[in-house]
């Protein structure tokens, strides 16, 4: 099995799982603080606050890196889109180009 997805299909796969496992992990350390919260010793008190803003500062880099490839993201697509639209028969050859090249790649097997 190969450590790194080569394809669309297996990074979104591989996103959605990272994803749903990083929900759960969040989900699991909620819960473990809350049943140890009847535990009043001074080291599970402190145990758990540094869970609690462990897991604060997580998802708040987590929101914010997200929010950051959504910007940078919608850049792209207006970059390109303005492109496009000032540049119609360019991107028209452009895209022919390609087109002739990954025909003439899928050719050949």
């Amino acid at each position: 099995m190969a450590m790194y997805p080569t394809d669309k299909n297996d990074r979104d796969v591989s996103k959605e799982q990272l994803r749903e496992d990083l929900r759960q992990l969040s989900q699991t350390v909620e819960e473990l603080m809350n049943a140890s919260a009847e535990d009043n010793s001074e080291r599970m008190s402190k145990l758990r606050k540094q869970a609690e803003v462990r897991l604060q500062a997580t998802r708040a880099r987590l929101a914010e890196k997200s929010d950051y490839l959504r910007s940078q993201t919608r850049d792209i697509t207006d970059c390109c889109d303005n492109y496009v639209h000032e540049n119609p028969w360019r991107s028209v050859g452009i895209g022919t180009a390609v087109g002739v090249f990954v025909g003439l790649l899928l050719g050949r097997r």
